[in-house]
């Protein structure tokens, strides 16, 4: 094995609190009472939960070791990109947790609230101003959420106009949640499949657009990580036929300050702040999809809406043809100011120079990958390249096989078999923070996890041997759920 990044050293074994309990152990002590006791009525006491009994060096050793057994964006390369975890500047996190923003209650009047308010309000006007669009809310939680909300606005447009439409077009680059979105919004989803390029023609489009035809809904870039240069022309043709245009805007990260949406003829989009903007979320969230559009389907959007009246700010529920409201109270707050403070520190020329690194750097993975791994879609990528393991299937070593291979030499794995549309997919995005240096030790190891493919496959098979536990049943493990403290 050759020099690895990684290390076994000073990972240690870690029993549940429960189980380093010991009866009498304290980690705390409370200041001496100055008030009296008062006695609870036995009526409204019962039984005191099973908490462990621990020093504080007992609970901080815990915490601590229990995250070296993760490996995390702080700790190196996250080839998962954007879509799970890129570096975010850690002075997005500090201005987020300000006194001011963590303390304010949700049901303060507006009054008390014009600061946070102003801020929500101006961070609706930076996300139509970089995406071209004419209206922004902020509710939607996530980017499921928001697409659900964009077919939403769609499907009542389409009802105020007295039409009634039954299908939706899918193209097969889509991003999974793409046609459960359309289908909780009774639309028929339509699959489209991709040209010889990995990218739509419109000639596929005006095969199967109708009058029965809601919209298109295009991830662009695709999750093959190729740029949809055909939208302008697909658009005119939806738009022919009476259609809309929803734009998954997931990949905005190699986007920002390059292409407007609005302006090729996009007439919704939902963008994730947690992906592109400067918030954590690997494990789950909280997320932020705040959704844009163009002037028509304004009158539609959530409410409330963020309005201001001289220099005030208010809630607005004057809305009688919105969708109605889809968040309690406004979006996840938390997540909106660290995307206010990205944007604001970063100004437009660093928001676009952020998405050429991230291409940039795609492309640099890409042309030094080729020749270790198969490349199904020979061109230029956007921010994240998609290989195979064809080249590696003959020795029987799969995609699953080189992902856990990775965590041996120090790197998380990418994303694997996705998208569906390539059969044992390998994306490798690596953002736009990832050195020269670190790039060229991903090439250098995966390089040499070919050649083992090649000369001894089962150490593949039977990878990962250096991490805190081994391959794991992943199927059983999703099927019978453990969980624990």
């Amino acid at each position: 094995m050759p020099e690895s990044i990684g290390t076994t050293g000073l990972i240690f074994n870690e029993p549940l609190l429960w189980e380093k309990s010991s009866r009498g152990r304290c980690g705390f002590s409370l200041p001496a009472n100055d008030t009296g006791d008062y006695p609870v009525d036995p009526g409204l006491a019962g039984e005191a939960p099973d908490m462990p009994e621990l020093s504080e060096c007992d609970v901080v050793r815990h915490y601590t070791r229990l995250s070296q057994w993760n490996f995390g964006v702080d700790s190196g390369m996250y080839p998962l990109g954007s879509c799970t975890m890129k570096y975010n500047p850690k002075l997005n996190e500090r201005q987020a947790n300000l006194p001011g923003f963590t303390g304010a209650h949700p049901l303060l009047p507006p009054g008390l609230s014009q600061g946070l308010l102003r801020l929500m309000y101006d961070m609706e006007r930076f996300l139509a101003e970089i995406n071209g669009m004419d209206a922004v809310s902020l509710q939607p939680a996530a980017g499921a959420h928001g697409e659900l909300t964009g077919v939403m606005l769609i499907n009542a447009c389409h009802k105020s106009r007295g039409e009634h439409r039954t299908k939706f077009i899918v193209p097969d680059t889509a991003h999974g949640t793409n046609p459960a979105s359309i289908a909780l919004c009774g639309f028929k989803p339509v699959a489209l499949a991709s040209g010889e390029k990995g990218i739509l023609t419109p000639e596929s489009v005006k095969a199967i657009m109708d009058e029965d035809v809601a919209g298109i809904m295009v991830t662009n870039p695709n999750t093959l990580g190729l740029f949809e240069e055909n939208i302008r022309e697909i658009a005119e043709i939806v738009h022919a036929k009476g259609g809309q245009v929803y734009c998954d805007g997931a990949n905005l990260n190699a986007l920002m300050g390059i292409v407007r949406m609005g302006e090729i003829g996009v007439d919704v989009m939902h963008v994730n702040l947690h992906k592109t903007f400067s918030s954590p979320h690997g494990g789950g969230g909280p997320g932020s999809g705040p959704v844009c559009v163009k002037k028509h389907l304004e009158p539609f959007l959530p409410v409330p809406r963020i309005e201001k009246n001289g220099d005030a700010y208010a809630f607005s529920y004057d809305h009688p043809r919105s969708v109605g409201k889809l968040h309690a109270f406004y979006g996840n707050v938390g997540v909106i100011i660290r995307a206010y403070s990205y944007i604001l520190s970063m100004g437009p020329e660093n928001l676009r120079k952020a998405s050429q690194l991230a291409v940039l750097n795609a492309n640099y993975l890409k042309e030094n990958l080729r020749g270790i791994f198969h490349l199904p879609y020979d061109r230029p990528c956007m921010h994240e390249c998609v290989f195979s393991d064809r080249k590696q299937e003959k020795n029987g070593v799969s995609t699953l096989d080189i992902a856990k291979r990775l965590i041996d030499y120090g790197f998380h794995p990418p994303t694997i078999y996705f998208p569906l549309v390539v059969k044992g997919a390998l994306m490798i995005e690596p953002t736009e923070t990832e050195s020269k240096e670190t790039l060229d030790a991903f090439v250098e190891i995966c390089t040499v996890i070919a050649r083992e493919a090649e000369e001894n496959p089962e150490l593949l098979h039977e990878a990962p041997t250096r991490s805190k536990v081994r391959r794991l049943d992943e199927v059983f493990a999703a099927r019978n759920l453990c969980l624990k403290g």
